[in-house]
């Protein structure tokens, strides 16, 4: 079976949310939000991500490469220029030069009862 190429060119996750404590080892428990990005296709991807919120101007884009027939698993806390702000409600947009997949998980660690939510993003019609 040959997967080259699979997925869409935009990509949403409506919800997003950064807590600002964490219970646990840094980095592997560190409350976080990641966009997990597969590229089944024979050349590189080059991502864009666009932060929207209820209350502001977006911010980004925050640009990205991801290697062809890889993946690439991208914390938002580790976006700067501007850094996303924690405890604040937003929603992101991916958008790539070619298909890619994009799910969307994020690490809950602010008691000591961990809560992990993955889900696949909505995927646009490019």
């Amino acid at each position: 079976m040959k997967f080259d190429g699979i997925g869409k060119k935009i990509w949403a996750i409506a919800e997003g949310y950064i807590p600002s404590k964490s219970t646990g080892p840094d980095p592997e428990f560190t409350s976080h939000e990641t966009a997990c990005i597969l590229n089944t296709s024979n050349e590189m991807a080059e991502v864009e991500i666009m932060i929207y919120f209820s209350d502001r101007e977006p911010v980004g884009p925050y640009r990205f490469k991801v290697q062809a027939k890889r993946t690439k698993h991208l914390r938002f806390n580790d976006f700067k220029d501007p850094e996303i702000p924690r405890d604040t409600d937003y929603a992101s947009v991916i958008s790539s030069n070619i298909p890619i997949v994009v799910q969307h998980t994020r690490l809950d660690s602010r008691q000591a009862e961990n809560a992990l939510l993955s889900t696949i993003a909505y995927p646009g019609n490019l």
